[in-house]
């Protein structure tokens, strides 16, 4: 069938194409159905949208994924993709071949997948596992598509969070240590998906974070590394698409978790990496058989792809640090720097340094190269490569001017800091997208209260959401106050 192909803005990123169900009952296409569209440039493949009113007779409209294909085009019924079969046999709990999760993964980057066909692959995996070889294979395949970064160090160091903790922002700490002691370190970081601040979050308050590859290469060969946002130099853009897939329902399943990590750390070009995985009430990782279970797999799939891995397994009650969104996570991390700052995001960047010096071979102190204040030397060096002011100091950072002060209604001890209602009320303020916006956390668990003490401080950037805020916290508990006398937890 001949057709006149036109752009329709759907705002989406799937390669749909929109016929007029005159058209699409002569060719015999059904919603869902792909359609081959050949043009001057060649051939595409689309996923057909049946309409009466947004394109007319004999014209097929294109989305933003393939806006390229413009003019008069040749449009066929196209078969289904095999990786659909592969995605059913892996729904009825079959174990897939390195071959098969290789389909799957070049379907899903050519956008030959549907959503549905995405979220049943996504589905699948949640529900049946990835065994430790489906894991390897499906990391390797991953990490073989999209974009790689080469470096002439013989080392590259990384370290990775699997996330589920309240502030934590280690990693701009680590990356100034490690770079100073001379190793390289070109980290990418993501934006936040379902946290309030993701690194990328956190450093685009000091300076800019997306870069090409070669803009990228010039940081690390002037100040041995870099805190950039991996979306973009298309490091294992399948990953990305999975993620969004796997966002709305909050999936998390571990092999996937172990391929997302170390696909992107393979493209990379890291050599030696160290994972940190909390664990415990309100992490991603319950208990501490769990995280044994993890950072085996993430070792052994680590040896499969040549990456030296090591797994720190840490505490993931309590949050990290006193911010909780982009600008209050940035300030402590500055204050760490500077010679102040939480104690306890200044110790857990400490040990996770020194785990990844002496992981890559290399004899310098972590602390001593913090207390002597040449970590933020490095840091401002970066800062200044990235476009950022490298005089910022922790003092320039400001919260939301609209703040409220969450306080106890008894006396006792803090007996549990839930991370998760934390990091939802982060959200409700406005994080990560109004920067200043999130919670300071004034309690740690053990701490002993009184009745009025503050708890937390919620921070927005507008009063409206400052609202929705103290409206979700009066329904939550993050901070639990009790008594030494009071055993019961609650009755059913």
């Amino acid at each position: 069938m001949q057709l006149e192909a036109d752009t329709v803005d759907l705002g989406t990123t799937r390669p749909i194409v929109l016929l007029n169900n005159g058209d699409a009952d002569e060719l015999g296409a059904h919603p869902l159905d792909r359609v081959r569209i050949e043009h001057a440039d060649g051939a595409t493949t689309g996923i057909v949208k049946r309409t009466d009113k947004l394109v007319e007779p004999g014209t097929i409209g294109v989305t933003e994924p393939i806006d390229h294909v413009r003019g008069p085009v040749g449009v066929r019924l196209a078969g289904t993709p095999q990786s659909v079969r592969y995605v059913r046999k892996k729904l009825d709990d079959i174990e897939l071949e390195a071959r098969e999760l290789d389909t799957i993964v070049r379907d899903i980057h050519e956008n030959r997948l549907s959503d549905i066909e995405l979220s049943a692959y996504v589905s699948a995996v949640y529900t049946n596992g990835l065994s430790l070889e489906e894991t390897k294979n499906l990391t390797q395949a991953m990490s073989d598509v999209g974009q790689r970064l080469t470096w002439d160090a013989p080392v590259v160091a990384d370290k990775h969070s699997i996330g589920g903790v309240a502030g934590n922002c280690v990693t701009p700490i680590i990356v100034s240590i490690v770079t100073e002691a001379g190793l390289t370190m070109p980290k990418t970081s993501s934006r936040a998906v379902t946290s309030p601040a993701g690194t990328a979050d956190v450093m685009e308050v000091f300076c800019d974070v997306e870069f090409t590859t070669d803009e990228i290469e010039s940081i690390v060969d002037e100040t041995n590394g870099c805190l950039v946002w991996g979306g973009g130099v298309d490091l294992s853009p399948v990953d990305d698409r999975i993620i969004r897939a796997e966002n709305p329902l909050s999936m998390d399943p571990p092999g996937q978790v172990i391929a997302s990590v170390l696909s992107k750390k393979r493209s990379a070009g890291s050599t030696h990496v160290v994972i940190d995985i909390p664990y415990g009430e309100g992490a991603k990782v319950e208990n501490l058989a769990e995280a044994r279970e993890l950072a085996d797999d993430f070792k052994g799939v680590g040896t499969h792809l040549d990456i030296d891995v090591t797994c720190a397994i840490t505490h993931g009650t309590d949050p990290i640090g006193r911010g909780v969104g982009p600008v209050l996570e940035a300030r402590d991390v500055l204050a760490v720097l500077e010679g102040d700052g939480p104690e306890s995001l200044r110790l857990k960047s400490l040990r996770l340094a020194e785990m990844l010096l002496d992981h890559c071979g290399v004899d310098a102190s972590a602390t001593d190269i913090l207390e002597s204040g040449r970590a933020l030397e490095r840091v401002r060096r970066i800062l200044e490569a990235q476009n950022g002011d490298p005089e910022i100091t922790s003092d320039d950072l400001s919260p939301g001017t609209e703040s409220t002060i969450i306080r106890s209604e008894r006396s006792g001890f803090t007996t549990r800091v839930d991370n998760r209602q934390l990091c939802d009320l982060a959200r409700r303020a406005g994080a990560p997208l109004d920067s200043r916006a999130g919670l300071v956390i004034h309690r740690s668990v053990g701490d002993a209260v009184e009745a009025d003490d503050p708890l937390y401080t919620i921070y927005a950037e507008q009063s409206s959401k400052l609202d929705e805020a103290q409206t979700l916290a009066d329904r939550l508990e993050p901070v639990r106050v009790r008594s030494k006398a009071d055993a019961l937890v609650e009755r059913r």
